[in-house]
Order: structure tokens, then sequence, then C-alpha cells
């Protein structure tokens, strides 16, 4: 027992007596479910880590709430789809160095019997439209997501949606939603990457593509240093920079699911 304490007391003056900065530092990022469902980011961080030393934590959630951790301090960078919402973010104070890193598009997917009868159409109006009047199912994220800010955009513009049992407000992430509306036989609105990397196991089909409306961009921000003393400025900067940095954007452009490129660089050098 004697030894035993002896050993414990031992390895606690050796913690003690560590360098400040030899354990690893942790960085803390926000983002939404589609950069970790499709893949991304199990891409892009290990080149980031193995080049900064920093582990990134990640927390992957709707663009609302990733936006709400940001603001309360609880992470140090994050990387939304959300322009309105992210801009009003930087406009409050609540975060700084905000970047363009890339984007991709929107699509309605839905049962091969496509009920609507909407596949093929290039306007998303006009596909919801006919949604709604054919008192079809849809499956809404219904969490505050980019991917729903832009679905009741688009639900605002028609003038109405699916009425009674037809809509579906899930309070899930994209995987889950897709999941969901293969079972239910069900159309919804994601971003084309979570579709790719699930659709094998849904089964679902693009009805709806093409549309300038649909245009999906992401952006990172820095959490305020001067909101949240505490947070990992540096860090983030690092990752900013390294993102947006050629490296990165070509890391971004070279992600593929199934051979297709699911993301585009759109990162400004400075």
């Amino acid at each position: 027992m004697k030894k035993t304490f002896r050993a414990l007391m031992f390895a606690a003056s050796l913690f003690l007596l560590a360098p400040p900065g030899s354990a690893q530092q942790v960085l803390k990022l926000s983002t939404t479910t589609s950069t970790e469902n499709s893949g991304l980011l199990n891409h892009l961080l290990p080149a980031f880590e193995a080049q900064s030393g920093l582990k990134v934590h990640v927390i992957s959630v709707g663009t609302g709430k990733a936006l709400e951790l940001a603001r309360n301090g609880d992470v140090d960078v994050t990387l939304v789809h959300a322009r309105p919402s992210e801009d009003k973010f930087v406009a409050e104070g609540h975060g700084v160095q905000r970047r363009d890193v890339m984007y991709n598009d929107f699509i309605i997917v839905g049962p091969t019997a496509d009920p609507a009868g909407i596949r093929g159409m290039k306007d998303v109006h006009a596909a919801m439209r006919k949604i709604v009047d054919a008192k079809a199912r849809f499956i809404s994220r219904g969490d505050n997501s980019g991917t729903d800010q832009m679905e009741q955009g688009y639900w605002k513009a028609v003038g109405a949606r699916p009425g009674g049992t037809a809509y579906v407000s899930a309070g899930l992430g994209m995987g889950e939603v897709l999941n969901m509306a293969a079972e239910l036989q069900a159309y919804t609105l994601t971003d084309r990457a979570t579709y790719v990397a699930y659709r094998a196991r849904t089964g679902l089909a693009i009805a709806v593509e093409g549309d300038p409306k649909m245009f999906n961009p992401y952006g990172i921000i820095a959490v305020n240093p001067e909101r949240h003393k505490g947070v990992n400025f540096k860090g983030a900067t690092q990752l900013i920079e390294w993102i947006t940095s050629p490296a990165g954007q070509q890391r971004i452009a070279a992600f593929r699911l199934d051979g297709q490129q699911l993301f585009f660089p759109s990162a400004t050098q400075r």
C-alpha cells in the first residue's frame, strides 16, 4: 500500500512539474451536422491537428445551436451555413474574423414513387407548392439549423406548407431526418453532401436541384475574446487561417464520396 501511495505521489509531482504547454491544447469547434455526417471533418481535421498540435473537439448540431454555443462562449470557433444568422452574430459582437470557407447546394429528395410529381423541377418554390397541393408528406429538420432556416424561408415565399400530419417537424439532425423520410416515404430538404453519404441506406431520390435559391455557403467565425476571456482565440485563428489557406482549400476540394465532389472552396485569399 505504501509503495502504491508513493508511486501515485511521484506521478502527481511529475504532472505538477510538467512545463506549461506540454499537454496538447484543445480547440472546441461547433459546427453543423452536414460537415460531420458527410465525413468532411474526418477528412480535414487530422491534417490541421498534425500541423498545429491542437486537438479539435467537435460539437455537431444545427447552425442555430452551433451559434448559441459560440454566443455563450462554450466553444472557441464555429463553422456554419446560415449567412443572415452569421452576419447578425458578428454584428452583435459575439464573433470576429468571419471568413467564407466553401459552398455546396440544397436539394429536395423524396421517394422514387414521387407522389407530388416534382422530379426534375428546377424551381424550388413551385415544387414546394406542388408538395402542398398534393398533400404529400414532408419531414422538416425543425431545429433552427441552416437547412431548417432555408426551408422555412421557402414556405414563407410559397405562402403555405403541408397541413396536419403531412408535415412533420422532427427536431433532428440531417442524417436522422433522411432516415425518417425514407421510412415514411416523404420528401425533405437536405444539403447534397449528407444526402450522398446516406443515399445507399435510404434509397431516396433527388427530386429538385439546380435552383440558384438553393445555394448553400459556409462560413467560419472565431468567438470574440473580448466577450469570453477564456476562449482559445489563438487556436481559433489558426484554424481559420488554415482552412482558408491554399492547403485547406485544396483539401476541401479533394473530399469526395462515391467519386463526387461535395464541397467547393470559396475562401478569398488575403
